[in-house]
Formats: structure tokens, C-alpha cells, sequence
């Protein structure tokens, strides 16, 4: 059976290009010009490995990797750049990128790359659970399922998404615009009261004190940060 690549990349010659070399090589390939369609692509099709360009109209590479990151921890992102700067290099790791191509780029290297990615992406190689632990808590992220003052219970599919958020960028302050983007993506928004709600919930379910958090914490006019302790 083909591996199947979603390519994400706006310039139409380079994405021609790379589609063209990708199907020679017995690669099924989905092509898109921006980052928009991503998310909503990736969640009716199955994909092997994303390669994703960072230089995207309206919505970057890095902000559509860190929306796939919130809904699949496993699947290989590639991220294409023509910038050769260490910075970007580090924010798209930091983001969860798995490997990183300055263009213009050797198309042989390229496709070894991703034939090495999609290799280490055995499913059997894969962790089953993906979780974290904080305090007494506990949560699930595959499952939904979580620990906390009141014993086992559920949450829902959007609580696990803003949670997971939360904890992969621990110490830092996430914004109530980066939340609206990461978690309910970018054609509609909820009010940021639902945000504030979300928070509020997870200070009853893991706080010991939810009027006075240690893991929860607002950082008045921009956001929230989340602290393990």
C-alpha cells in the first residue's frame, strides 16, 4: 500500500515540483497552497507523513504544526523553510516538527528524509499511551481519561486539547488569541469567556484550592500559563 504525504506549500512550482518526484517514488500525495485546510484535511484522510511549508499565507507552518501536534503527537511533520536562520530552525521543533529542509534543497535528500521519518513512524515503535502527571493528577490525552480532587473522570475532547496546550508549553504564557487558534482552529471562534470557563474547570478538577491555583495560573490582559510544581 502507497504512503500517503500531505504537502503543504504556496508556491505552485515548488509544490508541482515536489509532488511530481513524490509520486515517481510510489507516494500517494494531497497537495494544499495554504494552512487553513490543514487541520480539516488531516482529520478526514489519513496521512503518513506531513510535509509542511513555513512561508504560508494567512496561517504559518509553525501555527498549523502546533494545531496537528494538539490532535496527533505521532505522525512525522518535515517542515520546509528558505530561510536558513537557527531561530527558525528551533521554533519549528520547538513547535514538534521532527526534521527541518532549508530550500532551495537537494530533492534526493529530501526524499531520503522522508522515507526515514515514515520508517521511524512504525506504528508498532509507537507509544500507546500519550499522558502527563502533575501533582496528584493525572490525565490521559488519547483516552480522555483523568485523575483528580475527585477521583477518576472524563473529559471532553476540547478540555483535552487546551490541557495538552497548556502542558506541552508549561512555564509559558499562551494567549487567549494562540488558545482560540491552537485549540478551536481559525474560521470560527468562541467567545473568550469559554476560555475562561475551561480554566475554571480545570482549577476544580485539579486544584486543591481552586481560588488560589499553583497549576493554572492568569496572566491578567493576555492569557494563561500552566505550572507542574
Amino acid at each position: 500500500m502507497s504512503k500517503r504525504i500531505l504537502l503543504v506549500e504556496d508556491e505552485a512550482s515548488i509544490r508541482d515540483l515536489i509532488k511530481l518526484n513524490l509520486e515517481i517514488e510510489n507516494y500517494e500525495v494531497v497537495a494544499l497552497d495554504n494552512g487553513k485546510e490543514v487541520v480539516k484535511t488531516y482529520n478526514q484522510e489519513h496521512f503518513d507523513l506531513i510535509l509542511l511549508d513555513v512561508m504560508l499565507p494567512e496561517v504559518d507552518g509553525f501555527q498549523v504544526c502546533e494545531q496537528i501536534r494538539l490532535i496527533d503527537v505521532h505522525i512525522p511533520i518535515l517542515m520546509l523553510t528558505a530561510k536558513d536562520a537557527q531561530s527558525d530552525k528551533l521554533a519549528g521543533l520547538k513547535k514538534g516538527a521532527d526534521d527541518y529542509l532549508t530550500k532551495p534543497f537537494n530533492l534526493e535528500e529530501l526524499l531520503l528524509r522522508i522515507e526515514k521519518l515514515i520508517r521511524r513512524a512504525n506504528p508498532q515503535e509507537k507509544e500507546k499511551i500519550e499522558s502527563a502527571k502533575f501533582g496528584e493528577n493525572y490525565v490521559n490525552f488519547v483516552t480522555f481519561e483523568a485523575k483528580g480532587n475527585k477521583g477518576d473522570f472524563s473529559l471532553t475532547k476540547k478540555e483535552a486539547m487546551l490541557l495538552k496546550l497548556l502542558i506541552d508549553r508549561k512555564g509559558e504564557v499562551v494567549s487567549r488569541q494562540q488558545i482560540l487558534q491552537s485549540v478551536w482552529g481559525y474560521d470560527v471562534y468562541p467567545s473568550t469567556r469559554t476560555i475562561d470557563n475551561f480554566i475554571l474547570s480545570f482549577r476544580k478538577y485539579f486544584e486543591k484550592n481552586p481560588k488560589e491555583p499553583e497549576h493554572f495560573l492568569s496572566v491578567r490582559g493576555v492569557g494563561y500559563k500552566f505550572i507542574e510544581g
